[in-house]
């Protein structure tokens, strides 16, 4: 039988995978006390193949970095120390493992913070208190703007957080210029109200992104660097009066140092005669960027197979079908019926329920 789109071959890289299904990066917060734990070894290994590419859940990048509880660190020798292992685990199966990198800025509050501190910022605009999917009401402190001075600092706990992900195991590492976080508050221009040189123009804005990038690619080689960045979505009151055009001057930025991939976020579907439609308008920015390209925000198996086969991306990218599916890919080539998700307990701390609970194909059949 011919294989699906989904499950033919891609040489990413260096780096050989047997398909295009990729896990997203999942927010999980089962990282007690910011340390990864040993059931995350069960869970990434779950969903490891051989040839298949996993992204590590939003790892925090030093200790301002943290928004929410229980999510995961890189900065420190234990952090290191406890990924090991589970980055053992998914190359036992052959699977190829990204570390994200990530610091919420904002995103954030007192509570977070070294010594309740202000989180840091591009700007001193507090985002209002969010409500979130179990009804309680997360509150945002006010946050301090980084000064010209403190910058080079943030883009060092970057740097020195990559390098520990390579001496964690990882292949490589993803940088988190997505959903509203600190890198996104620089470059949208509801979020950056700036007059110093990271500020104003579109080169300003992203300036400080491109200064991570450049920094990242010194240290660990541009061949083991990846970034996911959402210019059309509005996390947290991050939103840009054109996203194209945003997106566009990304990528082609990210060319001059030949990293190895991009990881954008499509627009918000749409409902369409009663089916939900993704619009697809990443084309522009796929066209330009060299790389590998890979597209994310709430593809099924059709739609994957429509995009791969149409050559609009390289790799699919999955989040709570693969949360829920742990055998993903090979049911994707089997067409075989999926699981359901469980949203109530994508957050919770539980070490199993809602974590690695979900059957395989062979234990639900």
């Amino acid at each position: 039988m011919e294989p699906i789109p989904l499950m033919t071959p891609y040489k990413m890289g260096k780096f050989d995978l047997s398909h295009r299904v990729v896990l997203a990066p999942l927010t999980r917060q089962r990282s007690y006390g910011y340390v990864p734990q040993p059931h995350a070894i069960l869970y990434y290994s779950q969903r490891a193949t051989k040839g298949g590419l996993l992204i590590a859940e939003g790892t925090g990048v030093s200790d301002t970095a943290q928004g929410f509880t229980d999510s995961p660190g890189i900065w420190t020798k234990e952090h290191v120390e406890a990924w090991k292992p589970i980055v053992d685990a998914v190359h036992k199966k052959g699977g190829i493992f990204f570390c994200q990198m990530a610091h919420v800025g904002r995103v954030s509050n007192y509570d977070y913070q070294p010594n309740g501190q202000a989180p840091i910022s591009s700007t001193d605009k507090q985002i209002p208190p969010q409500t979130q999917l179990d009804g309680t009401v997360t509150e945002y402190s006010p946050p301090h703007g980084l000064t010209t001075n403190e910058i080079p600092d943030i883009v060092n706990d970057f740097r020195l957080a990559a390098r520990n992900a390579i001496e964690a195991g990882f292949d490589g590492v993803e940088i988190h210029g997505a959903h509203g976080f600190l890198i996104e508050q620089f470059m949208k221009d509801s979020s950056n109200s700036r007059t110093d040189k990271y500020g104003g123009s579109l080169e300003n804005r992203c300036r400080f992104a491109l200064e991570i990038v450049e920094a990242i690619c010194n240290e660990i080689g541009p061949d083991r660097v990846g970034i996911r960045l959402s210019p059309f979505t509005d996390y947290m009151e991050c939103f840009d009066s054109d996203p194209e055009t945003l997106g566009m001057y990304m990528v082609q930025s990210l060319n001059k140092f030949n990293i190895l991939y991009c990881h954008m976020i499509e627009p918000r579907m749409t409902i369409v005669e009663g089916r939900y439609h993704i619009p697809h308008r990443l084309s522009l920015m796929r066209k330009a960027f060299n790389g590998t390209f890979l597209a994310a925000g709430g593809y099924d198996r059709e739609e994957g197979n429509k995009v791969v086969a149409e050559g609009y991306t390289d790799l699919v990218v999955y989040g709570r079908l693969f949360l829920a599916n742990p055998d993903l890919p090979r049911r994707f080539e089997l067409n075989a019926p999926l699981n359901k998700y469980n949203r109530l307990t994508f957050y919770t701390s539980d070490p199993v329920e809602g974590y690695t609970d979900y059957p395989f194909l062979e234990e639900s059949t």
